[in-house]
Formats: structure tokens, C-alpha cells, sequence
């Protein structure tokens, strides 16, 4: 059974740091792509950041220079890094999983983590 675990949220002042940390259980991160996806109160869910197995790395233009995510293949691990918060990056961040399961892909998400950010 895929699992995804998130961590790391919190209340933060305008200008500080959070690292989020999604652990992924069931299948292997590797040839697969893992992600952040957040959603405030009144609003759709948005991409915040997404990595492949192999690296490469996809930004929202809202987060481009202030979030930082990377992954660790062989702890099946995915991080945000985010620095400089802003009051607007409030929100439930989730993490999310795109999976080959034999020849289907499968998308999977986690439960969520609370960010509050403070001005």
C-alpha cells in the first residue's frame, strides 16, 4: 500500500525558514516524480514544486529562488526547503506522488502539513 508521510510544518514569522520532508512507503522514488502541491482557504490547489528521481527539478513562479526541493532516492524521501516566507505561501501543503505501477501511472497524495506564515 503507497503511503505518503509529510512533516515539518509550522507557524513561522515573515522571513524565516520551513522544511517539509515527505516520506514515501509502498513503492520505490526511483523512475518516479514526487512533488508539493499547497491550497489556502478559498482557493484551488496549486503546484509548488515538483523532482524527478533523476533530478530535474519544476517551479512555481511564485516560489522560483526562495523554495529549494530535493529528494533522496534511497531514503524514498522528497524535502521543501523554504526560505524567505511570505504570509501568502499560508496554506496546507501537500505532498504528491506520481507512480509507475506496471504500465499505469497512479497519482497519490498525501494527508497535508500546515505552514502559517506570520507578518
Amino acid at each position: 500500500q503507497v503511503q505518503l508521510v509529510e512533516s515539518g510544518g509550522g507557524l513561522v514569522q515573515a522571513g524565516g525558514s520551513l522544511r517539509l520532508s515527505c516520506v514515501l512507503s509502498g513503492r520505490d522514488f526511483s523512475g518516479n516524480t514526487m512533488g508539493w502541491y499547497r491550497q489556502s482557504p478559498g482557493k484551488q490547489r496549486e503546484l509548488v514544486a515538483t523532482i524527478t528521481s533523476g533530478g530535474s527539478t519544476n517551479y512555481a513562479d511564485s516560489v522560483k529562488g526562495r523554495f529549494t526541493i530535493s529528494g533522496d532516492n534511497a531514503k524514498n524521501t522528497v524535502y521543501l526547503q523554504m526560505n524567505s516566507l511570505k504570509p501568502g505561501d499560508t496554506a496546507v501543503y501537500y505532498c504528491n506522488a506520481n507512480l509507475w505501477v506496471g504500465t499505469t501511472l497512479r497519482n497519490y497524495w498525501g494527508q497535508g502539513t500546515q505552514v502559517t506564515v506570520s507578518s
